[in-house]
């Protein structure tokens, strides 16, 4: 039987969405600085195949983190901004709250499948 990372799994993802929802706030503060350029992190899957490409071998327990990059972020290209503010900023408010709506729906059912497996982890030691 080979083991059940489950859980790891969604503690990676919870690190990601936290980044993910920290990078949304910086641009939501920033959104009247003028020049500021909109940032996004770049995708779970695309963090996750990095995991993948390196055998999946967690050698730290801050392995997947904002230090140094780990979880990169990316500018937002302005054709992939909605309507710019008048200051020059490239941040969309509305994109902004729709992605942090986003996040929060994603970090909802990560924590109902964590409930869940955990739920069926104990049902089974005390059914043994």
């Amino acid at each position: 039987m080979t083991g059940v990372y489950l859980f790891d799994l969604a503690s990676q993802q919870a690190r990601y969405l936290g980044v993910r929802q920290a990078t949304i706030a910086s641009n939501v503060a920033n959104a009247n600085t003028p020049d500021y350029k909109a940032r996004d992190v770049v995708p779970f899957s695309e963090v996750m195949a990095r995991t993948a490409a390196s055998g999946l071998a967690m050698t730290q327990s801050a392995h997947v983190t904002t230090g140094e990059g780990r979880i990169p972020t990316k500018p937002v290209a302005a054709a992939e901004a909605w309507d710019a503010l008048s200051t020059g900023s490239s941040v969309s408010l509305e994109q902004e709250m729709l992605k942090a709506g986003e996040v929060s729906g994603q970090h909802n059912l990560n924590m109902g499948i964590v409930k869940a497996f955990d739920r069926m982890l104990k049902a089974a030691v005390r059914g043994s």
